[in-house]
C-alpha cells in the first residue's frame, strides 16, 4: 500500500521507524560557513545569537526544501553581544572586538577563532593537572569555551549525577525553529559525545596520548563529561526535539582502533543514548571517517540510527553493505560524497551521486538522503536545490522501490 502524502516531520519520523514513506526524506547538515555565506545574515549574528541562528536554519531549510533541520549549537545568552565594543568588517572576516580586549575573528566561510587580550591562542586543559571529580572552573579555559561554545562548565554544575542546571536560553533556538516551521519540519537537536568533549577539552594530540598514559583517569573524565552530555541531550529531548544526534566525530578508524572504541566510546555513548531514549526521543550517531569496521559496536551503544557513513575514499562505508548488516535495525542517513558535491560542475554529476545513494539506501525503507558529512561552505546552493526533486523522481522509500523511475 502506498503511503499517503506526508509532512516533512511525518516523513522523517516514518523513515526513522522503517515505515513506508511517500518519498525518501532529504536533509543535510550544513557547515556553519555555509550559513554564513548563504543565509543573508551577518555571520556573527548567526554564531552569537539564538535568533540569528534560528533564522539562518529556517531560511536554508525552506530554500532547499529539506525535511529536517539539525540545530547543532545551543541557544546563546541573550546578552552575549552586550560585551561587544565594535565589529570590524574585512573582505575575509568579521573581526569582533570585545570590551575586555579579547578578539573573535568570524571568517565568512568558517567557524570563529578567538584570541585573548594578549593576542595569544586560548589555553586548553592540562590533563596532568586536572581532577575529574572537581571540574568546576572549566569556563576559564577559553580555548574550549570559544572554539566550540558547547559550555564545558555544565560538567561541574551538579557534581557527578544527572544535570538539572541547563540554562533556559540553551533551548531558545529550538523553540524559535519549531515556531517558525509550524511543527511541519523534523527538528533535531545535537549533543557532543563524551569522547568529542574529551578531544576538544584537551586538544587532539594530548587527548589521544592521555588514553595511553593514564586510561583510568581518562575514563573517569569521560564519565564526568557523559554527565554533562546527558544534561544537554535530555534537555533537548524534553523540549520537544524530534530526535537527538550524538556528534561523535573523532571515533572513527582514523583516530581509534576497534578495541579503543569499545573501551573509551561505547560505554559512555550507551549511557547517553539510554538517557535520551528514556525521554521518548530517537537518538542517532554522527561519526566521520572509517567506521565500516565498527558498525556493530556503534549499534551496541543502543542508538536507533547512523549518520554520515562516509564512502570511499573519505571513509570505508559501502551503503548497500551497511543496509545488509545493520539496516534492518538502524535507520541510515548520509553516504553522499560531500567532496564530489563540492567539486561537481554539472547537474548530471550531482544527480549521479544522489541516485547512487537512493538506489542503495531506499529499498526496505529506513533511509534519509544526505551528504556523508557537513555540506561545505562553498557548495553552490543550486546543487542542494536538486536533492528533493531527485528524491521525488526516484519514488517512495518502501519495500517495492529498487531503481529510479
Amino acid at each position: 500500500m502506498d503511503a499517503p502524502s506526508l509532512t516533512s516531520r511525518e516523513r522523517v519520523a516514518r523513515a526513522m521507524r522503517h515505515e513506508p514513506v511517500d518519498r525518501v526524506p532529504v536533509f543535510c547538515q550544513l557547515a556553519l560557513g555555509h550559513y554564513f555565506l548563504h543565509a543573508g545574515l551577518p555571520p556573527h549574528r548567526i554564531w552569537f545569537t539564538s535568533e540569528g541562528f534560528a533564522e539562518a536554519l529556517v531560511t536554508l531549510q525552506q530554500r532547499y526544501r529539506f525535511d529536517g533541520i539539525l540545530i547543532n549549537l545551543p541557544g546563546r545568552p541573550p546578552d552575549v553581544l552586550d560585551g561587544l565594543r565594535c565589529v570590524e568588517q574585512t573582505a575575509e572576516a568579521e573581526v569582533l572586538h570585545w570590551k575586555n580586549g579579547e578578539v573573535t575573528m568570524v571568517p565568512r566561510d568558517d567557524n570563529p577563532r578567538h584570541q585573548t587580550a594578549a593576542g595569544t591562542t586560548p589555553p586548553r586543559v592540562d590533563f596532568a593537572a586536572l581532577d575529574p571529580d572537581h571540574l568546576g572552573g572549566l569556563e576559564r579555559f577559553t580555548g574550549y569555551w570559544w572554539n566550540t561554545y558547547h559550555i564545558p562548565w555544565l560538567a561541574g554544575k551538579a557534581g557527578p549525577g544527572l544535570l538539572d542546571a541547563v540554562p533556559d536560553y540553551f533551548r531558545h533556538t529550538l523553540r524559535l525553529v519549531r515556531e517558525a516551521t509550524g511543527g511541519l519540519v523534523s527538528v533535531h537537536g545535537e549533543v557532543f559525545s563524551p569522547f568529542t568533549h574529551f578531544m576538544e577539552l584537551l586538544g587532539y594530540e594530548p587527548a589521544l596520548l592521555a588514553l595511553l598514559d593514564d586510561a583510568p583517569k581518562a575514563t573517569a573524565l569521560l564519565e564526568r563529561l557523559t554527565d554533562s552530555a546527558i544534561g544537554w541531550a535530555v534537555a533537548q529531548a524534553r523540549a520537544g526535539a524530534d530526535a537527538v544526534l550524538i556528534s561523535s566525530a573523532f571515533a572513527g578508524g582514523g583516530f581509534l582502533s576497534r578495541a579503543m572504541y569499545a573501551e573509551f566510546v561505547l560505554p559512555h555513548e550507551r549511557r547517553l543514548a539510554a538517557a535520551v531514549q528514556a525521554c521518548g526521543a530517537p537518538v542517532y550517531t554522527h561519526t566521520c571517517g572509517r567506521i565500516g569496521d565498527r558498525l556493530d559496536l556503534m549499534e551496541a551503544t543502543g542508538i536507533q540510527g547512523l549518520d554520515t557513513l562516509d564512502p570511499p575514499p573519505l571513509g570505508n562505508t559501502d551503503l548497500a553493505e551497511a543496509k545488509r548488516t545493520v539496516g534492518a535495525r538502524l535507520f541510515l542517513k548520509g553516504n553522499m560524497n560531500p567532496v564530489k558535491l563540492l567539486a561537481a560542475t554539472s547537474a548530471d554529476e550531482v544527480a549521479a551521486e544522489a541516485n547512487r545513494c537512493l538506489a542503495a539506501g531506499a529499498p526496505s525503507g529506513g533511509y534519509i538522503l544526505s551528504t556523508a558529512c557537513s555540506v561545505a561552505p562553498r557548495v553552490e546552493p543550486w546543487k542542494l536545490e536538486m536533492l528533493v526533486p531527485l528524491a521525488e523522481q526516484f519514488g517512495a522509500g518502501d519495500l517495492h522501490v529498487a531503481t529510479p523511475r
